[in-house]
């Protein structure tokens, strides 16, 4: 409890400028969701507080994010249009779904796969990232330019009879239940039938309008129509939202650009009374917990839905374990993967209890908390109280938001979010698999395969063939190796035989570390606990390479990064040994020549020792 509190001007400005960070993005979250602004509030609020509190990374911001908010719309539009187009009915079944996820990720954290993780190869989550990016551009283009589908009388009418067929379909079922047989008993389908009115038709051809026209490829199909219907006052909040966002970013990054956007549009919007389309109206008063979740409990209504609990437990561990390594970067400590699993996990559990959309560990809103003082969990705490003040304080006021300033916003999220690290490597990546005469790179293949399976049919199972395609692959490559095993180790080796000869005088300037076997994405964690290794009195490193055969894309952005910190330290890079394969890969990034000359490439460790006498000094 101490240490909680040992901190407590810089947690406090950390949390308070994290909330005020997380707060458009909740909102925005939520409309997207379908769930509504408040649910990706509530969610901000209960994962943030007990992420915090539980969690094993002290600087954490966690929160509702783009790619558990994009598999939370999947989960969302499947279970409202199994329940008839009724939000109402169908939320029970839809927070049981992210109690599960949560429940699965204490589990996880329970049982101590955190550690496992890591072994996700980077084209599948770059593949993932960017169809997330292209999910919240595409599926916003409709509420940026003022287009609701359910609200297109042209296009309603058009499901009037698939919406006849599907009530019919509906009155049969209830009637099997009863245990009436239809055939026998005509006139009570009839009787049914005629209580059907022109009010309860036009709904369902709503709710089948707007479920045929949700995801990327519904908004492709009725973007001809939408385009003729636009909303101009719509368009201009949404591009003003845009231009604020990206422009104030100019002159100061301080002050969240996203929040200004919002306070400003709007407030303009609002204050000269322009007829714009708010959001949903927030809910007033403390969120209060859905006990339906418990009462109306159907093992048949979330079945399905299973493995995209597991989906989202899973995305939720990788979305937070990854904003942990970058919160151990800036903070130079340790988290625990576990832990945090097992905090993630209360949160979205607790949240899903109070009707919010899951979240994750949240990269931007932790390093503003860090770069504003946060240093402990107090800070994580600080945000979510604040954004629940901001709840029972601005609620009325926040109702007013344009829809369209947040559609802007999200579409500033879209663009963020993608992986163009791995989309400028798509050219350059080695050709390294057939089909026929054609010659393709088989990790850019697999990035494709999730990026297109992803954004046109399904988020869950576009990364499972990822994974059993990148698994395969990778088989398939080291089965080709001679080397039959991977030993890349964070410990200190023997020295081989031919290092019998160095200087005893240069053993303190230079460090020497072994690579033997394939460096992928299985081996880069314990590969970037070189620089660990590296003594305070060495300036040289020599990395022998001859028994490493093989380098995945993985691999090859972990040694970028352990070469970009050991250059920011003044420490200079030898290479001994270098193979084919990872020398063209490096090559293709312009690790070589850019952070190792070609005069600093040896064949073998004699050259290098020639190399040593002649340029490293003897200081201690």
């Amino acid at each position: 409890m101490k240490k909680l509190f040992s901190n407590i001007k810089g947690d406090a400005f950390g949390g308070i400028t994290a909330g005020i960070v997380a707060l458009p993005l909740a909102l925005a979250f939520g409309v997207s969701s379908g769930l509504g602004p408040q649910a990706g509030l509530y969610g901000a609020i209960f994962i943030s507080f007990f992420a915090a509190l539980f969690g094993g990374t002290n600087t954490q911001i966690s929160g509702p994010t783009a790619p558990m908010t994009a598999v939370s719309m999947v989960v969302i539009a499947g279970i409202i249009a199994a329940n008839d187009g009724s939000v109402e009915k169908a939320l029970p079944a839809i927070l049981t779904v992210f109690l599960l996820a949560g429940l699965i990720q204490i589990g996880l954290g329970a049982i101590g796969l955190g550690k496992y993780i890591r072994y996700i190869p980077y084209p599948v989550v770059s593949g993932f990232m960017t169809a997330i990016g292209v999910i919240i551009l595409v599926t916003q283009i409709l509420p940026a330019i003022g287009y609701y589908p359910k609200e297109d009388v042209d296009l309603v009418s058009q499901f009037k009879p698939q919406a006849e067929e599907l009530i019919l379909e509906n009155i049969l079922r209830e009637e099997a239940g009863e245990g009436i047989l239809v055939l026998e008993n005509f006139e009570e389908t009839i009787k049914r039938s005629g209580l059907t009115t022109e009010e309860d038709i036009a709904k369902e051809s709503q709710t089948l309008a707007k479920s045929a026209s949700s995801g990327v490829l519904g908004t492709i199909k009725v973007l001809p129509r939408a385009l003729k219907n636009i909303n101009w006052l719509e368009v201009i909040l949404a591009l003003s939202t845009i231009f604020i966002v990206y422009g104030f970013k100019r002159i100061t990054t301080k002050i969240p650009s996203a929040l200004v956007a919002l306070i400003v549009v709007s407030g303009v919007a609002y204050g000269f009374g322009l007829d714009y389309r708010p959001i949903e109206e927030i809910p007033s008063g403390l969120p209060v917990p859905n006990l339906e979740i418990f009462t109306s409990f159907s093992l048949g209504s979330i079945t399905p839905y299973i493995f995209t609990a597991l989906t989202l437990a899973l995305l939720g561990a990788i979305d937070s374990l990854l904003t942990s390594v970058v919160a151990d970067n800036m903070t130079k400590t340790k988290h625990q993967p576990n832990k945090e699993l097992v905090g993630q996990g209360i949160g979205n559990s607790i949240g899903a209890i109070f009707g919010g959309i899951p979240g994750a560990g949240a990269t931007i809103r932790t390093v503003v908390n860090i770069n504003a003082g946060g240093k402990t969990k107090l800070s994580g705490m600080i945000a979510g109280v604040l954004l629940l003040v901001i709840l029972l304080a601005l609620g009325p006021v926040a109702s007013e938001i344009p829809a369209a300033v947040l559609a802007g916003i999200l579409i500033t999220v879209g663009i963020g979010v993608m992986d163009y690290k791995g989309l400028r490597a798509l050219p350059v990546l080695p050709r390294d698999i057939k089909f026929g005469p054609i010659k393709l790179s088989s990790e850019v293949l697999i990035m494709l395969i999730v990026l297109v399976l992803s954004t046109f049919w399904n988020l869950v199972y576009a990364v499972g063939i990822g994974l059993v395609i990148a698994s395969l692959m990778f088989m398939k490559k080291i089965g080709d190796l001679t080397a039959a095993r991977s030993d890349v180790k964070s410990l200190k080796e023997e020295a081989w035989d031919d290092e019998g000869n160095f200087p005893e005088h240069l053993k303190e300037e230079v460090f020497i570390k072994h690579l033997k076997g394939p460096l992928f994405f299985g081996s880069t964690s314990d590969f970037q606990a070189l620089t660990l290794q590296i003594p305070r009195t060495a300036k040289t490193v020599i990395l022998r390479l001859g028994r490493m055969q093989y380098m995945d894309q993985s691999g090859l952005y972990a040694m970028e990064d352990m070469l970009l910190e050991l250059k920011k330290n003044n420490i200079e890079v030898l290479f001994v040994g270098l193979l084919q394969q990872p020398r063209y890969m490096m090559e293709r990034i312009d690790i070589i020549p850019d952070f190792i000359p070609n005069e600093r490439i040896f064949k073998d460790f004699k050259s290098c020792i020639r190399w040593i006498n002649k340029n490293v000094e003897d200081k201690y």
